[in-house]
Parts: structure tokens; sequence; C-alpha cells
């Protein structure tokens, strides 16, 4: 397969299998908590439009989990290591949805889904929870602190994209 690497940044550089609708994103090292120059762009020459997924989640295995099967199926990702970060992220990428890990240090999900709802700029983004709690206080503390959906961990990759494409009104995959 040939390659054609996009910019580079100080955190990934941006590869393209030629002829893929997707970009693929190649991480250097650890994930260092900074999002990659041009996640939010289609690869050269396409004319889908790229809707962009904010997944803000503390834990690194499913960030990479959850990150690869959305840009298999098409979507940009920007990803966020905890609720202060997926607060700035959101304003500056307004993506067309939010996963939001519920339990992280500092800043919490259900805090983090509250200022977010409460900048008129992305109040209208929808926010899926993403939480090992499945009892049913949470789902109400999920709808008051402003969630438009709830996925209970652990999550299959592919309900991951399907959720993220009902709150985008697509059908599932």
């Amino acid at each position: 397969m040939r390659w054609d690497a996009g910019a580079a940044s100080d955190t990934a550089e941006r590869c393209v299998p030629l002829g893929c609708a997707a970009p693929i994103l190649a991480w250097p090292g650890r994930f260092e908590g900074r999002p990659a120059t041009g996640m939010n762009q289609p690869f050269r020459g396409s004319r889908v439009a790229v809707q962009t997924v904010l997944l803000v989640e503390d834990n690194e295995d499913n960030r990479m989990i959850y990150s690869t099967a959305l840009r298999h199926f098409g979507f940009a990702v920007v990803e966020a290591f905890d609720g202060e970060q997926g607060i700035e992220l959101a304003q500056e990428h307004n993506p067309a949805v939010i996963l939001m890990d519920v339990t992280m240090p500092g800043i919490d999900g259900w805090e983090a889904t509250r200022r977010i709802k409460a900048i008129p700029q992305t109040a209208h983004i929808p926010v899926i929870a993403l939480t090992a709690r499945a009892f049913g206080e949470d789902r109400r503390t999920a709808a008051e602190a402003g969630c438009d959906g709830f996925l209970t961990k652990p999550i299959a990759p592919r309900e991951v994209v399907d959720a993220v494409r009902k709150a985008l009104g697509q059908p599932a995959t």
C-alpha cells in the first residue's frame, strides 16, 4: 500500500493510504494530551464532509480503541484526556458529537458536560456519557448534566460508533 504523509506536528504525523476515505493517524510514542494538527481535515481530494467527534477519556487504551473504530468509519477524532481539556477542545473544534467519560481526574465528565452546555457556542453539541456505572441514578445524573446519550462500559467499539451515528441522525452500522 502506498502512503501519502501529510502535515506533521510535534505529536502526530497524518498518514493517509492513497484511495482511502478516512485519515489514519500514526502516534509516535504515548499520547501527549494534545490533538494532532489536521485531524479535522478530510484527506486531499475527498468530497465527503468529515464529521468530528471529541473523545474525552482519561484511559489511554479506551481512547485508542474508540478513536480507531470511529476513524475506521470515517469520523475525524479529537482526543482529550480530562474534562478541562475537553471543554477547551469543544470550543476550539466545535465537534459534531462529544463522547464524555464520566470518571476522570480534575473536572469530571458531569461537570465538563454542564460547562460545555452552558457555553452558547457548544450548547447544541450532543454529549454521550461513557461510564462503568449502570445505576438508574447515574442515568438521571447524566440527563441533569445535559447528556444526550448514555453508554455503560465495557462498550464494544461498534456500539460507540452506532451511538455517534444515532446522535447525528444516521443509520447504525
